[in-house]
């Protein structure tokens, strides 16, 4: 696969990807650093053949472990090795119910096939899955319909991602939904959640807090940017960013340890100060919300404490004289 949205921008194997014994230190490390779950995610984390070691480790230490995939590979025999290695969950991504459509943007023919199979594999083996859709101009008419797919074949949850320009992503940039239809679309996907048992959350639109309360419906989640305060990515080469989209570097785990990069981060601890510029910094669900931080980042050319431009809500006092 070759994901146009790929913000690893994953193909072959990489060079200095984490031995199975560097990544079981740095496993250690995140558990020291008090985190309770780990996503194996990648490319296709699967693709390792040390994923079900890694898995049985992490468990043992006391993580969740769960799993991103495109579900193509999650095979009867993988989903049941998943299973016996202590993996709690996965996210699956589909992206379109229209098997043309969803191929393209995966560039793999079958895939639509493949990732549903996959699906009913991991229901068979006893493996809650959710389904993960990255929402762009040409799919976002549909969401709704994958929300009823998702309860249909069985998953508990459906996570849809907004685009933010990374890795391959920066090259469709511009079918990502712009700010009216933005706000539109978290609004339809909380209405949506009215009507279905599963559950349903706008990822990387942390605006989705606001939008929640102001229409009473209520959410387990108690902010909507995570980057830097209770999350942040480790690539396959072990250097750790405040988030998938946030393409900052704070250091390597093979140079130092992850424990001690959580804890002493410059830019960590800046993003935990919450001290945002323009009307992200004075906005009544500062804490809350939070404002996309890799947005801002994108979109003011570098500073990751810059105001969502791409939130339309004007806090209490903000343009007022």
């Amino acid at each position: 696969m070759f994901c146009d949205h790929c913000y690893r921008d994953a193909g072959d194997k990489i060079s200095e990807e984490l031995s199975t014994a560097e990544a079981r230190k740095m496993i250690r490390e995140i558990e020291r650093a008090g985190f309770k779950i780990m996503i194996f995610s990648g490319g296709e984390p699967v693709m390792r053949s040390d994923i079900y070691d890694l898995g049985r480790y992490a468990t043992e230490l006391g993580l969740r472990a769960v799993l991103g995939t495109n579900g193509t590979l999650i095979t009867r025999e993988v989903a049941g090795r998943l299973k016996e290695s202590g993996f709690m969950a996965a996210g699956v991504s589909l992206d379109s119910l229209n098997p043309e459509k969803n191929n393209a943007f995966r560039k793999l023919d079958d895939a639509f096939n493949l990732t549903v199979q996959g699906m009913k594999n991991l229901r068979e083996a006893g493996l809650p899955f959710q389904i993960h859709t990255t929402v762009m101009d040409w799919n976002v008419k549909e969401l709704e319909a994958i929300t009823d797919f998702a309860v249909e074949i069985g998953a508990m949850a459906h996570h849809i991602f907004f685009l933010v320009p990374t890795g391959r992503g920066v090259n469709i940039e511009e079918e990502a939904l712009r700010v009216v239809e933005y706000e539109k679309t978290i609004s339809r996907l909380l209405e949506k959640q009215r009507e279905v048992d599963i559950e349903i959350k706008p990822t990387c639109a942390p605006q989705f807090m606001r939008t929640a309360d102001k229409k009473g419906i209520p959410m387990r989640f108690s902010r909507g940017c995570l980057a830097g305060i209770s999350y942040c990515i480790i690539s396959p080469r072990g250097d750790v960013q405040p988030c998938a989209y946030l393409n900052i570097p704070l250091g390597n785990v093979c140079e130092k340890p992850f424990d001690e990069i959580w804890r002493e981060s410059r830019v960590l601890q800046e993003l935990r100060t919450m001290e945002y510029k323009g009307k992200c910094g004075v906005c009544d669900y500062k804490t809350k919300c939070g404002g996309c931080r890799a947005r801002a980042y994108y979109y003011s050319n570098g500073d990751y404490m810059a105001e969502d431009s791409w939130c339309l809500y004007q806090p209490q006092g903000v343009g007022k004289r």
